[in-house]
């Protein structure tokens, strides 16, 4: 599932069930405007706090993979070099 989808799906999800239940409620329009606010305002919260979360996840699998990069290529290099120590090129191995 894409980044786009889901946050697209959270925001959805929840901006439905802020309505139902603010439709619901018997309240006086001063209080469900201020109902509405305040929903909006934790459903703008919660999306940044899972935003955070997803580009926190996906720094740290960037990090791991260019370790694993790192590590690959410093196992080529020295494969090379070894190669090249024997006297060989790397088709001939």
């Amino acid at each position: 599932m894409s980044l786009g989808k889901f946050l697209a799906g959270f925001a959805v999800g929840g901006a439905i069930g802020a309505i139902a239940g603010i439709l619901l409620a018997p309240k006086s329009g001063e209080e469900t405007r201020q109902m509405i606010a305040d929903s909006a305002k934790d459903m703008a919260r919660r999306a940044d706090e899972t935003a955070r979360q997803i580009q926190s996840k996906a720094d740290d699998a960037v990090s791991e993979l260019q370790r694993k990069g790192e590590e690959i290529k410093g196992k080529l290099q020295d494969l090379i070099s070894k190669q090249k120590n024997n006297g060989e090129t790397p088709s001939e191995a």
